[in-house]
């Protein structure tokens, strides 16, 4: 596949960080989805944190399942899943192999809604379990972005009343001010 990248892709190392220090940093970094010779980027500007087993609101609460095997993972490959029977949802693990948690990426620059950017973004389930790389056509890049830390705000998440006052309420959402 031809490299079109612009700036540094994040190297695996990236995200082997616990998940409540990788979601902000990914804030400013872009997101690239390359097909051949053509890509589309757009700067990540809200994104969710979910870590591990005790957190009721994380997929990975059920346990060990086909459908969360790759959280369980190292950090740097995609879990994709779909929601509602219509929307696929795009998340990096992050961590070490073991401890499932990972970062949903909920809005691009422009583009707010994690259905909308996959949407847009040509992203389905064939990216679960690869890792965010060149070769797997979908990957984040630094492009030397410096946001400011007062810009970053904090919030409970987003549609997860489900995992109970405690869990729903903890500011795992992280995204840019004037950006959502």
């Amino acid at each position: 596949m031809m490299n079109l990248q612009s700036g540094t892709i994040l190297a695996p190392e990236f995200y082997k960080k616990p998940v409540l220090a990788v979601a902000p940093e990914l804030l400013g970094k872009f997101l690239v989805r390359q097909t051949g010779q053509t890509a589309i980027s757009a700067m990540i500007t809200e994104v969710e944190a979910y870590d591990g087993p005790e957190d009721l609101a994380c997929h990975a609460s059920k346990g060990r399942t086909a459908r969360t095997e790759t959280m369980f993972g190292e950090g740097g490959h995609w879990y994709v899943y779909l929601v509602y029977g219509m929307h696929e949802m795009l998340n990096i693990v992050t961590g070490e192999a073991g401890y499932p948690a990972a970062v949903l990426i909920r809005g691009l620059e422009g583009i707010n809604g994690p259905g909308r950017l996959t949407k847009r973004f040509g992203i389905g389930r064939e990216f679960n379990g690869l890792p965010a790389a060149i070769d797997a056509g979908l990957y984040i890049e630094d492009r030397g972005m410096t946001i400011d830390p007062a810009r970053i705000k904090t919030s409970p998440r987003i549609g997860v009343d489900y995992a109970g006052p405690i869990w729903s309420g903890k500011p795992y959402r992280f995204y840019l001010e004037d950006s959502v």
